[in-house]
């Protein structure tokens, strides 16, 4: 049985970015970024909308040029060798692009013969594309009637019919239920077992946490911190953290106090979140100094923790 796109290989670099940036008039929205992606990794860029995400991927994708700085692309200049770029990439865009009156079926023919792939080459390959999408009974439906969670596989299908050395997703969850949501990670997770090279924007925390073996975590162009999501949790947070409500008007009242008892505190609009290894104790100290709160919750550290230590806000707002 054939696999979808590219056997393992090295860890050779397919991507390399040195002061890259992106301006529209006095506006930077990429801010002299450096980054590196080798074959086979997972990797993600993590931020709120508006950090620079999206346009660092269409950099990448040679459909944007850049203002300054320096990046290739399997070892070539994207504004010079842009064709020879796209050739090798699978782009999965935020809103999906299928035409809706075709069938599944069609859209992946017809998309196939963009590339110049032979009739026969894609008649397989679409065999093997809608067992890996789950859509091999919904081959003769037209798109229109498909549910988004369907929608989205088929995209990212569409994407791999032209064996892509690098798959690249931007924000491929958003607007999905839970539950389409985990049978896209499978699918992701899959492709990456195949040592398919995936490049995932996000701001989904525990997407980045499931599907990336590297983030970069990015905010107002410019990168914060880069590191596999363990490490970056263990270098920006604590091991636990404690959230308690006191209601609205009493939250930032018990700050300065709180403040006093952990490692650090994040005070937010509706809860606040308090930074220790060992909160479980933290707790009961808390209540035993008569402060009592309405709710409490003790959780692992996550990326947002990160998030909110390096740029002071949320990811999602």
């Amino acid at each position: 049985m054939s696999t979808i796109g590219p056997a393992a290989g090295g860890k050779e670099p397919l991507i390399i970015a040195r002061g890259l940036r992106k301006e529209y008039g006095d506006f930077t929205a990429v801010d002299g970024i450096d980054f590196q992606v080798n074959r086979g990794d997972s990797f993600g860029f993590l931020g709120p909308n508006g950090a620079g995400k999206s346009t660092t991927m269409r950099i990448i994708a040679a459909t944007l040029t850049r203002s300054g700085g320096d990046i290739t692309i399997l070892g070539k200049d994207p504004e010079v060798r842009g064709p020879e770029i796209r050739a090798h990439l699978g782009v999965v865009p935020q809103q999906d692009n299928l035409d809706n009156s075709l069938t599944v079926e069609d859209n992946l023919y017809v998309y196939g013969r963009y590339f110049g792939l032979s009739k026969k080459f894609i008649h397989g390959k679409i065999e093997e594309l809608l067992a890996f999408a789950q859509l091999e009974e919904k081959r003769g439906v037209k798109v229109e009637a498909l549910s988004g969670g369907m929608k989205r596989r088929l995209t990212i299908a569409r994407a791999l019919v032209s064996e892509p050395e690098i798959l690249m997703l931007d924000e491929p969850t958003t607007g999905l239920d839970p539950q389409a949501r985990h049978i896209l990670w499978d699918r992701l997770f899959r492709l990456k077992e195949q040592g398919v090279t995936l490049l995932i924007t996000t701001h989904y925390m525990d997407e980045a946490e499931q599907l990336c073996d590297r983030l970069m975590v990015m905010d107002k162009g410019r990168i914060m911190a880069e590191d596999s999501p363990a490490n970056l949790i263990k270098t920006y947070s604590t091991k636990e953290v404690l959230e308690v409500r006191f209601g609205s008007d009493r939250n930032a009242q018990f700050a300065d106090q709180l403040r006093s008892m952990c490692d650090r505190i994040e005070v937010l609009p509706d809860r606040v979140l308090m930074y220790s290894d060992d909160c479980e104790t933290l707790l009961h100290n808390v209540v035993s100094k008569g402060m009592q709160p309405t709710t409490s919750l003790v959780r692992r550290s996550s990326l947002e923790d990160v998030f909110l230590r390096l740029t002071g806000r949320s990811l999602v707002e």
